[in-house]
């Protein structure tokens, strides 16, 4: 993200960018329920977050505290081919974190809405 659009959005372009990775990491992860030995993985949105906007961050520090931040879920049942994908509990959490994304994107939204109308004047 550029500067100027970074100082604009403030901490939610980062938060969108953030849990649109993690949406697609849990969607790579009910895509692979069946695949033997397949790890569940998660992202630690808060610790992603903080990372992504620490002063030390520099030009790849969203895509580095994404990294950074990712986990191996461990599973309560895993599987006898060793897969720990639990199928309901990875749509609870998409649907979860999905609620979050739409609530990061209406942020965002909103401070688009706000700069048009200072701009326009409507």
């Amino acid at each position: 993200m550029t500067e100027p659009t970074s100082s604009f959005l403030g901490i939610h372009g980062t938060a969108l960018a953030l849990r649109e990775q993690r949406l697609q990491l849990l969607a790579t992860n009910m895509a692979n329920a069946d695949t033997p030995g397949y790890k569940a993985q998660d992202l630690d949105f808060n610790r992603a977050l903080n990372a992504a906007m620490a002063p030390t961050a520099g030009l790849d520090g969203l895509h580095g505290a994404a990294q950074a931040s990712r986990f191996e879920r461990a599973s309560s049942q895993p599987s006898l081919d060793g897969n720990t994908v639990d199928g309901e509990r990875e749509q609870a959490t998409f649907a979860q974190a999905t609620l979050e994304y739409r609530a990061s994107l209406s942020f965002v939204e909103s401070k688009v809405r706000s700069m048009l109308t200072a701009i326009t004047g409507q």
